[in-house]
């Protein structure tokens, strides 16, 4: 298989926000596979404690607009835009002031409100969902890194499965050394059922709080790859995966990774 075009739906990447191996990996990967030849698009929250200003964003207009409802509560989209520096590649933000800060911080929103995060990663999956739509832009991989975007590889195999945008996609999920979140929500399953997801596939999560084990196991199970991102994933997510019989990729030091993970794409 070729690979042309590949999304990222990533919770962190540098220099927006402090340097750590996800957000390292987060600028790396859609670099080098953009340098092989795809075309990218790489999403990430619009924390608070990124300067728009001094890193150029600019609201996109045009994709701005809609409402994401969520628990009957209907929250502005708001999609911004930069280029990451010395790479070439634009960096789309999903923004809403309901979940993400107005004014800088110090923190992340997930560690200074984590009782918003079961929302805030609906609104942040659901947002690059709805803005890939709108792009018409129809990708061959989609790679989903961090908790945040957890979320996504159940929507895309659900909600989303019949989209001929998302239709034929893989979808990846990517593993990393991430410090874990706060269990989400209890209610989290009913907030998907109301985005049309049914009772009998939330039936294993229905009205429990998700740590960060079973959020990132729910994600492997709907997941058609994994990517070991790191040398020290958590044990159990990375023993989850393994049970799941998914193709994975191990992790390797060095610039070769990210050719591998562009080899490992083409054989999906």
């Amino acid at each position: 298989m070729d690979v042309k075009k590949v999304l990222f739906i990533t919770q962190e990447i540098a220099p927006y926000v402090p340097e750590n191996e996800m957000s390292l990996m987060g600028k790396a990967i859609p670099q080098g596979i953009q340098e092989r030849g795809a075309e990218v698009r790489t999403f990430m929250p619009k924390y608070g404690i990124i300067a728009e200003r001094s890193n150029q964003l600019h609201e996109v207009i045009r994709l701005s607009g809609m409402n994401i409802i969520i628990d009957d509560t209907d929250h502005p989209l708001i999609i911004k835009v930069a280029s990451l520096p010395a790479a070439r590649i634009q960096v789309y933000f999903i923004y809403n002031e309901d979940y993400f800060a107005n004014n800088r911080i110090q923190e992340l929103e997930t560690a200074v409100a984590p009782q918003d995060n079961d929302e805030r990663s609906i609104f942040f999956v659901r947002g690059v969902i709805e803005t890939v739509r709108k792009l018409r832009w129809i990708p061959d991989i989609v790679q989903c890194s961090g908790w945040m975007a957890a979320l996504a590889p159940l929507y895309l195999r659900t909600s989303y499965a019949d989209d001929p945008v998302f239709r034929n996609a893989k979808v990846v999920t990517a593993l990393y050394n991430e410090p874990h979140p706060e269990p989400l929500d209890a209610k989290l399953s009913d907030k998907l059922h109301a985005d049309g997801i049914t009772r009998a596939t939330l039936k294993p999560i229905a009205g429990k709080q998700l740590d960060y084990r079973a959020l990132m196991s729910l994600a492997v199970k709907y997941s058609d790859a994994v990517i070991q991102c790191t040398a020290t994933p958590d044990p159990d997510v990375l023993a989850d995966a393994q049970a799941s019989g998914l193709p994975m990729l191990p992790f390797a030091e060095g610039k070769e990774f990210v050719q591998s993970v562009y080899d490992f794409y083409a054989t999906l």
